[in-house]
């Protein structure tokens, strides 16, 4: 049997990159996915890449609460209790460096990084705990283990962030049968490699991580028993030191 088979899935960041490559996944192996997003076309025209299996599609800023928990009334709705949620919702910028960042922009990192993964597990969380079952996975980073310049001061203090909600919200809710994954991926070939402050080439994205191959990962530990966990896991090229 399939253990993901016919589970409900929310994907937040699901109109690209990683949020895409994990909800086209979760959904080849047989789950009903919601992804969701701020902007709703972009959502839609990612729907359309799904070979099988198309997701349900939500515009949602989770950055602001209300959207968050309306997210998931809505998700209820349509496909049911919520049983696996992936946190990929997530931005950077250009102008990264401490000499040059705007703190407007700062504000906008921890908003949506960080806050953005408090308001989902908020609104979702409760559902989880009435049926003592639920899977979390929470796409932080690298530089959310370690401070790089390549990140940026306001990224890595997001992510650093997130990484600490999820390690600690995953302690407290165990007993409870919720199991929360950090994800940390290195160099990863997605859009938001737009907001570098410099160009990658594209001979430099072929030998990153593509967004299927964390899609892969997740799918693979979603399907483990329920008395299994995987508290974090870290998914760099090769070519990449993490020291």
């Amino acid at each position: 049997m399939n253990p993901i088979e016919g589970k409900n899935v929310v994907v937040t960041g699901g109109g690209s990159g990683i949020g895409l490559g994990i909800a086209q996944s979760l959904a080849s192996a047989g789950a009903k996915v919601v992804i969701a997003g701020r902007n709703e076309d972009k959502l839609k025209k990612a729907a359309e890449s799904f070979d099988e299996n198309p997701p349900l599609v939500k515009a949602c800023d989770v950055a602001d609460r209300t959207d968050a928990r309306q997210l998931f009334e809505w998700a209820n709705e349509q496909i049911g209790e919520i049983d696996i949620v992936v946190n990929s919702a997530g931005v950077n910028i250009a102008k990264r460096r401490m000499e040059v960042l705007d703190p407007s922009d700062f504000d906008k990192l921890i908003a949506v990084n960080c806050t953005g993964f408090f308001n989902v597990l908020h609104a979702v969380l409760p559902s989880m705990r009435q049926r003592k079952d639920g899977i979390v996975f929470n796409v932080s980073s690298i530089a959310g283990k370690r401070a790089l310049p390549l990140a940026g001061a306001a990224y890595a203090a997001s992510k650093f962030a997130a990484t600490a909600l999820g390690t600690e919200i995953g302690a407290e809710e165990a007993g409870n049968g919720i199991r929360i994954t950090n994800v940390y991926p290195g160099e990863v070939n997605t859009p938001l490699l737009d907001d570098r402050p410099e160009p990658v080439p594209d001979e430099k994205k072929a030998q990153m991580v593509h967004p299927e191959d964390i899609g892969a990962m997740v799918v693979a530990i979603a399907q483990l028993p329920k008395h299994v966990v995987v508290p974090e896991i870290i998914v760099k090229p090769l070519y990449q030191e993490f020291l």
